[in-house]
């Protein structure tokens, strides 16, 4: 009953349009204020909620990998792996849109954000597929689709939040990402292979060598940084937090010095776009933790998995709920707070029924993923709709396609746990 008086009240709240953060925080006090009898113990606690909930030293990994992206972004990077990946794939049957698929796995890899992923690959991509002769609303539609690989190949800060909520590791979740996230780009890319050879796409001309090794030498320091950062995890030379540091200092270095794309003047600018990302961010986690400290005090992640074990419920169907609470938060929350909200609700359950958290983990993301391209909150679709210069619904039509395809791949996660498990179990001996 605890339980769905806080869920009414948070819902509520999104009803009236109120940002996700505020609304958490509101909950929070309204339940505290209204329908509970608190003491000041439990005041001063919620106070130091408020300013420890950001303690964690693996949050401090969420605005390294932010700032990473932008002076990716703004160095020019992610347009220099654009024109490697149209080298690469470019001359086959649907050469340009399979080049935009590959180009969103190239900037996974050093962006963390499937946001960023859609503006920074969409910026290039999307005029050159109009001007190939793709369809708008196919272009459109691949390329939402195709940036919420950002959160699925690592690094991700999606991935970082589960781990903070969970506390799994990071390092772990980061190779778990690996082979589903190639697996999702491989399936996009054959799909628009077969699109194109049935609707007779344009093919744009096969490039020299020379242009090939010229693409390649021009982006070897955004694909550098992958090496650097999965490669640094794994050989144990720092912590995915490290990591992220490293990487914000490399992408810097890579922006200004290797690319010399970067001014000094545009470095503040950077610096203030970044910072306001995470801010944003932050805050969001900030009253999620909070949120997440009011579900635990009052017991409702125990209360939860003992009715779920008492029911005798199968693996599969629980995974089977987990997905279908997941889709319908994504309808009206982002990914930030649904993970720090249920993943701790989720994780006792998974653990007293067998299922590894790792796989558990990666189910929540493609999950996040399939929020991110679908209405109202899919952010983006926010970000598409400004590239394009199209409403909100058209782009959401445009998805609509790619949305049943990354159902029918989340059903394959799900119940192919050695997807999600083989590499981190193979690699974590």
């Amino acid at each position: 009953m605890t339980a769905l008086l806080i869920i009414s009240i948070l819902l509520l709240l999104l009803l009236t349009s109120t940002p996700i953060s505020i609304a958490l925080g509101t909950t929070v006090l309204i339940y505290l204020l209204g329908f509970s009898s608190f003491s000041i113990e439990t005041v001063n606690i919620i106070s130091q909620r408020l300013f420890t909930g950001l303690e964690s030293f693996s949050i401090m990994a969420v605005p390294f990998f932010v700032l990473s992206g932008q002076f990716l972004i703004d160095g020019k990077i992610a347009a220099r792996i654009v024109r490697f990946a149209s080298n690469l794939v470019g001359w086959m049957p649907g050469g340009v849109a399979m080049a935009a698929v590959l180009a969103c796995a190239f900037f996974a890899t050093i962006s963390g954000s499937s946001p960023a992923t859609v503006m920074a690959i969409g910026s290039v991509m999307l005029p050159a597929m109009i001007k190939a002769g793709y369809p708008k609303r196919f272009s459109v539609g691949l390329i939402t689709s195709a940036g919420s690989l950002g959160i699925l190949i690592p690094p991700s800060i999606v991935m970082i939040i589960y781990s903070v909520a969970t506390s799994e590791s990071a390092g772990k979740m980061f190779i778990a990402g690996i082979v589903p996230g190639i697996m999702l780009a491989i399936i996009m890319m054959s799909l628009v292979f077969i699109q194109a050879k049935r609707k007779n796409f344009p093919v744009a001309p096969k490039p020299t060598a020379a242009e090939f090794w010229q693409s390649f030498r021009d982006a070897w320091s955004g694909i550098f940084m992958v090496v650097l950062v999965i490669g640094g995890i794994y050989g144990g030379l720092f912590t995915p937090t490290e990591a992220a540091a490293v990487a914000a200092v490399y992408a810097f270095v890579a922006a200004k010095f290797f690319s010399d794309d970067l001014s000094w003047r545009q470095i503040p600018k950077t610096l203030l776009s970044a910072a306001n990302t995470s801010a944003m961010l932050l805050y969001i986690i900030t009253n999620a933790i909070l949120f997440s400290f009011l579900m635990t005090s009052e017991q409702i992640p125990q209360e939860m998995s003992a009715w779920v074990v008492a029911q005798n419920l199968q693996p599969w169907m629980f995974l089977l709920m987990v997905n279908l609470a997941l889709l319908a938060a994504g309808q009206f929350m982002e990914p930030t707070s649904i993970v720090l909200i249920l993943a701790p609700l989720f994780l006792p359950i998974a653990k007293a029924m067998g299922i590894d958290p790792i796989h558990l983990g990666i189910i929540m993301v493609v999950n996040m993923e399939i929020g991110m391209i679908h209405p109202p909150v899919g952010l983006n679709l926010f970000v598409a709709s400004h590239l394009a210069k199209e409403g909100l619904t058209e782009v959401s039509i445009a998805t609509l396609p790619w949305v049943g395809v990354m159902l029918v791949y989340l059903g394959l996660i799900t119940y192919i746990p050695a997807l999600s498990t083989w590499l981190p179990h193979l690699l974590y001996k």
